[in-house]
């Protein structure tokens, strides 16, 4: 189940279980705070009527945001103001929409009995990769090897204190007269 709730003007969409971070709430940690303005309530693909619905919430901790400089210049008129602005945060965890709870996650259990090992002899790589997913050992890099990059071929003719592409030179070049 999913509720949409508004809370220090904003809007969170939450489900039993989550954490959120909303603006300030009186209280301490460990406190239960109970958000009545329920904007929509569903499970699922339906949704269910808000008359009267809650979501309570257990506060987690309070805290501060990151600092926000605050720089006012005027140019020319020796004008500079700075600021500094951290906003207080509340972290919720939400405990229960309406009657329904948050379920605990109970921890997967790890395999008591390890897998049958595969027949002695040829074993086929499909077998031998399902066997590692199931024992949690590393297996080959399923990924093709790169070939390496073949080298860019050589110039024809080098060329050496060419200036073809140059610009010429302003005024142009004086030539000697012959004598």
């Amino acid at each position: 189940m999913f509720a949409v709730v508004r809370t220090g003007g904003k809007q969170y969409r939450v489900a039993p279980g989550d954490k959120i971070v909303v603006e300030k709430l009186d209280g301490n940690a460990g406190d239960r705070v109970t958000l009545g303005d329920v904007l929509l309530a569903g499970d699922g693909g339906s949704l269910k009527s808000t008359d009267g619905l809650t979501v309570a919430a257990e506060i987690v901790a309070q805290a501060k945001a990151d600092k926000v400089t605050v720089f006012k210049k005027r140019r020319r008129h020796n004008y500079r103001r700075k600021k500094g602005h951290r906003q207080q945060h509340t972290i919720l965890k939400i405990v229960a929409i309406g009657d329904q709870k948050a379920e605990k996650k109970a921890a997967p259990k790890a395999e008591a009995a390890p897998a049958a090992a595969p027949a002695k002899g040829k074993v086929t790589k499909g077998a031998e990769q399902s066997d590692a997913a199931v024992t949690g050992t590393p297996t080959e890099n399923p990924a093709p090897a790169k070939t390496a990059k073949k080298a860019a071929p050589a110039k024809a003719e080098a060329e050496t204190g060419s200036t073809k592409n140059a610009a010429p030179a302003k005024g142009g070049a004086k030539k000697s007269p012959k004598k």
